[in-house]
Parts: structure tokens; C-alpha cells; sequence
């Protein structure tokens, strides 16, 4: 039994040691200074969707519902990029003032689907199912 399995490792790392012995190769290419300063579309959404939560009037709803406007906007900078994206996309759709609660709502809901997934915490009535 002991010779059977020492001869199946043997048999497995044959051609992982050959492969692993493989050179990999990398490739470069140059960068022009367009393309290095182009800002990514997920930063330009962060800072819309954090100029829009640093306005007076949503920092009033914020706190008025309870939460720290500085961890609003640490959170929409831990967000992922289609997060934010749609976000953005409703901070852009709504007009003047229209659409503040609708935007508060979701970022509430995000805030709190975090704290019970326990990434954050945010709002002291929820517990982490971690």
C-alpha cells in the first residue's frame, strides 16, 4: 500500500516539477502620459457620489436618520465599482432635490446589508451574522 502511493506522488509531481521548471514569460508595453492620467470611471463616480453626500441638505437627512456622514462616505469608498456606478447613475438621474430620499434610501439599504454581513458598523440595531 505505502509503494502504491509513494508511486502515484511520484507519478503527480513528475510533470509539476517539469512544468513548474517552465519559464514564464511578461510583456510590457509603453504607456503614454493620456493613459496614465486618464481617471478611472469608478473614482470619477466615488468623488460625484461623495460631493453629492458632503452637501449640507443630505448631511441633515443623514444624521436626521442616524447615520455619521463621515462613515457614509467611507463606505462609498469601500463600495465596488458597479455599487458606485449605479449610485451615480441615481444621483445623475434625479432632479434638484427630487430625488434625495430615494438616494438616502439606498444608500441606508447598502449601510445595511453591510452591518448585518458585518463589513461595517454603522448602526448600533443590527448584529453581524458573522
Amino acid at each position: 500500500m505505502n509503494k502504491t502511493f509513494a508511486r502515484a506522488v511520484a507519478t503527480a509531481l513528475i510533470p509539476c516539477m517539469t512544468l513548474a521548471s517552465v519559464p514564464l514569460t511578461a510583456q510590457a508595453g509603453i504607456v503614454s502620459t493620456e493613459q496614465a492620467m486618464v481617471t478611472p470611471a469608478g473614482q470619477a463616480d466615488r468623488d460625484r457620489v461623495s460631493a453629492f453626500l458632503a452637501r449640507d441638505d443630505v448631511r441633515a437627512a443623514l444624521v436626521q436618520q442616524g447615520v455619521n456622514t463621515d462613515d457614509a462616505i467611507a463606505r462609498v469608498q469601500a463600495m465596488s465599482d458597479a455599487e458606485v456606478a449605479e449610485l451615480a447613475q441615481r444621483v445623475d438621474l434625479a432632479p434638484a432635490g427630487a430625488g434625495v430620499v430615494g438616494v438616502l434610501f439606498t444608500v441606508f439599504l447598502i449601510l445595511l446589508v453591510t452591518d448585518i454581513l458585518g463589513f461595517t458598523k454603522v448602526y448600533p440595531f443590527t448584529r453581524p451574522i458573522r
